[in-house]
This record gives structure tokens, C-alpha cells and sequence, in this order.
């Protein structure tokens, strides 16, 4: 049985998220903070909501949970999934409320969205995702999004437009993170999440 471990760190919309994964059929989801459970799951999501800055410190005091992570998801190769914020923590660095460094599993930076009188920010609503190179998990469609800063660098899976590219989805080898809310993503983002689940990179 494939078991899921959605990281709480207190920055999370876990509720929707853990709803959104069993209804994509997950047999097992365990909504934790303990590093030993997010050890022994199958498959990790590191959902987000709020500041990158908040949320990095948020993620950094869970005893243990940054030194897991690396163990689970860089060295064993488990499948990682980041939800919005968890998916810029992914970058080097972040520049919300000061420049603050992330996981670095992706090279670049998480950068405020410049608003332009025609350009309302944050980015908020339904749009297109269009993947950029072949990925088992990213198919085109339509995501919701909600979000004032985005991603900047390389491992772009897929884009959206929101006054230009703005990158969607990023990742490489067993980790994949996504700037939209699959959870609030109705049909599109529980096919992505049962991809996910069946994943085996």
C-alpha cells in the first residue's frame, strides 16, 4: 500500500489537500510533522500557502524536517510533490521580505510579479498550463492559481501567462513542484495528483 506523507508545518492548506489526494485515491495519507513518518511514506507533498520567508522558517523549526527531507526525497529518490509555496521552496532563493535561501533542489530564484496598470497581482483565478518539455506528471490545461511571487530559473516544466511566461510547474528527476492549487483545481488537478500517486520515477 502506497502511503503519503503531507507535510504539516503549519503553512500548509492541509485540509484541501488531504482531501484532494484520497479523492485522487490515495490509500494512505498522513498529515505529519514527524520526520521519522516522512522517512518510512512512500511519496512526500509539501503543500504552502503565505510568504516564501515565513514559510522556509516555518518548515527550518520542525526538528529534524530539512535533514529529512534531503535523506527521503534526494538521496533515496521517494516522488516529491511541492504545492504553490512548497513548490518555490524547491529554489535557491527566495526575495519576499527579504532575500531568504530554500531547499536549492532547483537553480533560481523566487521573485516578485511586477504589476502593470492592465496586470493585476497577485495572480489569481483559472489559467493555462502548457508544458514546455514532456513530463509524465504535467499534461496541458487549465489550473487555479494564487500567487504574487514566481519562480525564475531552470528545471521549468511548464508555464503559464500572466503578463509573459511565468513558470508553473518545475522539476527534475523524482521532485516536481507546482506553482498552481491542485486541490482547487477541480478535474484537472486530481488527474494530476493520481499521476502522482502511480508515479515511479
Amino acid at each position: 500500500m502506497s502511503s503519503v506523507a503531507l507535510i504539516d508545518y503549519g503553512a500548509g492548506n492541509l485540509h484541501s489537500v488531504w482531501n484532494a489526494l484520497r479523492a485522487a485515491g490515495a490509500a494512505q495519507v498522513r498529515v505529519t510533522a514527524d520526520p521519522v513518518e516522512v522517512l518510512g511514506a512512500d511519496r512526500i507533498v509539501l503543500p504552502g500557502v503565505g510568504a516564501f520567508a515565513s514559510a522556509m522558517r516555518a518548515l527550518s523549526a520542525v526538528p529534524g524536517m530539512i535533514g529529512t527531507l534531503e535523506a527521503s526525497v534526494r538521496e533515496k529518490g521517494r516522488p516529491f510533490l511541492g504545492v504553490c509555496v512548497g513548490m518555490q521552496l524547491m529554489a535557491e532563493t527566495g526575495e519576499e521580505h527579504g532575500t531568504t535561501r530554500g531547499l536549492g533542489w532547483c537553480k533560481g530564484t523566487v521573485r516578485a510579479l511586477a504589476p502593470r496598470p492592465e496586470l493585476k497581482v497577485p495572480h489569481m483565478g483559472w489559467n493555462d498550463v502548457r508544458p514546455t518539455a514532456p513530463h509524465p506528471l504535467i499534461a496541458p490545461g487549465e489550473a487555479y492559481f494564487l500567487h504574487s511571487f514566481a519562480y525564475d530559473g531552470s528545471d521549468v516544466l511548464a508555464e503559464t501567462d500572466h503578463g509573459g511566461p511565468v513558470a508553473a510547474a518545475i522539476g527534475r528527476d523524482n521532485m516536481v513542484g507546482v506553482q498552481f492549487h491542485p486541490e482547487k483545481s477541480q478535474r484537472y488537478g486530481l488527474a494530476l495528483l493520481e499521476r502522482f500517486i502511480a508515479w515511479r520515477p
